[in-house]
């Protein structure tokens, strides 16, 4: 049951969310990666390789962030990119097991805009 609450939370996020095993294989993309990589296949990416996705310099750079993350249990969160057009930086994140182990990883988008919606606001878009 607990997995159907991770699921939600993943899928409710605005910022794209595409999970990776540690062969690269792309394991679940949330709603808005699945949008947002429409043009490159979007849902039929899951089940193929990241690598598919970046060129020779990022695969290179996503296999040394996989070493780093391998060599100790607190290494699980590397800065990547700025993208300024978008006013966000990216994140590589480590996921591991219960016991610490290395499982995947994901990239993480955290967007730097002041939040437009007034604070409470429950009318859903009603005025």
């Amino acid at each position: 049951m607990e997995n159907n609450f991770f699921k939600s939370v993943i899928d409710a996020d605005d910022a794209p969310v595409v999970i990776c095993d540690l062969e690269h294989t792309i394991v679940y993309m949330n709603p808005t990666a699945v949008k947002r990589y429409e043009k490159r296949g979007g849902a039929a990416l899951v089940g193929k390789s990241i690598k598919g996705c970046h060129n020779e310099d990022s695969n290179a750079k996503i296999e040394q962030v996989i070493a780093w993350f391998k060599k100790d249990k607190g290494n699980n969160k590397v800065y990547t990119f700025h993208n300024e057009k978008e006013k966000k930086d990216v994140y590589m994140i480590a996921l591991r097991n219960d016991e610490g182990e290395l499982i995947g990883y994901y990239e993480k988008h955290e967007y730097r805009t002041r939040e437009s919606m007034a604070m409470y606001d429950l009318r859903n878009g009603e005025n």
